[in-house]
């Protein structure tokens, strides 16, 4: 009796853990580069980018190399990731505050804060623009301009088509182009 044929010919167990380690080499900055842009803590984007593959590397049997690249397939699992971190930073915070309530902050901690928001000046006017932003054209704009994702792997990340991915970072591109020049 023939047995049913999936989408994929998965190779043999070593050949897939090979298979997986070349993507994990691959695309491992872009991921840990995603995380920092993101996190100014490099023990968070550290672990960020291992939650990522650890899941990727639980899920990769399921790939289909035929729906997209392995790119926008490993993009998506860590917009998911940081999603849940976000989520449970929130609910930290929250239970902090209730519980120790609010605490003050000294000269010094006050004097960095200073100096990482001078520092970050440029960098905030561009959050800002972003912020204006729906959240389907940001992320559209930040996984093509900033992560390097083609619009393919982009649109396969948040997945709509790719034309459909043109036309948001065109609008959003345009829009952002025209707020700078209205802000300068």
């Amino acid at each position: 009796m023939k047995e049913p044929t999936t989408t994929r010919a998965w190779p043999a167990p070593r050949g897939l853990l090979a298979e997986f380690e070349a993507v994990y080499q691959a695309e491992v900055g872009r991921i840990a580069a995603f995380f920092a842009r993101r996190s100014a803590d490099p023990y968070t984007v550290a672990d960020l980018t291992s939650e990522t593959f650890v899941e990727a590397m639980t899920s990769y049997p399921s790939f289909d190399p035929a729906k997209g690249s392995a790119r926008g397939w490993l993009f998506a699992i860590a917009r998911r990731v940081f999603a849940r971190h976000c989520e449970q930073a929130t609910q930290r915070r929250a239970t902090a505050l209730r519980v120790a309530g609010r605490r003050e902050l000294g000269a010094d901690q006050i004097a960095e804060l200073v100096a990482r928001i001078d520092a970050e000046r440029d960098g905030r006017e561009l959050i800002d623009r972003l912020a204006e932003l729906s959240e389907v054209d940001r992320t559209a704009v930040e996984l093509v301009d900033l992560a390097g994702l083609t619009p393919k792997e982009a649109a396969a990340a948040l997945a709509v088509s790719a034309g459909a991915l043109r036309v948001r970072l065109f609008r959003a591109r345009t829009r952002l182009r025209r707020e700078e020049r209205q802000d300068g």
